[in-house]
């Protein structure tokens, strides 16, 4: 369901989603000199994109020292769609623990339901914090994990938003 307030000219309209984007994942806005990847790139526009992004998540990624996202499946990491994903989760999705807070903040007081690029987006540094916390170790462990549960929580909510559910906090 689309979350389109009429409020103001359509100008100030274009700005107020602008600024919701901004806030959220404001590296997706940048454009990028050494890619041919348009920027804000969206990984999900048909059903047949979101099963090719479940087979990007279930072939083997790899994350390099430099914590660069890859496909190791040559054959997936040679598909179109695979630059798109490489260039969302290498240059869009945060990767310190700083950002992955700053995300969860603007999450907690984001209002309405996500835009489907910012819910796939949040997924997604969902799913590479859930990676950073397995490999991290004592009082390390502890921070990925509160920053996994803080994405979870607002997946979760943005979920239960966008059902009609009732959401407690």
């Amino acid at each position: 369901p689309a979350r389109r307030e009429l409020c103001g000219t359509d100008a100030e309209s274009t700005r107020r989603q602008k600024e919701d984007h901004a806030v959220l994942f404001p590296a997706a806005h940048r454009p990028k000199r050494s890619s041919s990847v348009p920027a804000n790139p969206v990984l999900q526009t048909s059903l047949e994109e979101v099963e090719l992004l479940y087979e990007f998540l279930l072939a083997k990624l790899e994350i390099s020292p430099d914590l660069k996202i890859s496909i190791k499946d040559e054959e997936l990491a040679s598909l179109r769609k695979a630059s798109d994903f490489h260039t969302v989760c290498n240059e869009v999705i945060p990767k310190s623990i700083p950002d992955i807070r700053r995300l969860s903040a603007s999450l907690s007081s984001h209002p309405g339901i996500l835009k489907k690029e910012d819910f796939e987006r949040t997924a997604l540094t969902l799913a590479y914090t859930a990676y950073r916390t397995a490999l991290a170790q004592g009082h390390q462990k502890n921070i990925w994990a509160q920053a996994l549960l803080s994405l979870f929580q607002a997946l979760r909510h943005d979920l239960m938003r966008s059902s009609g559910a009732r959401v407690s906090p």
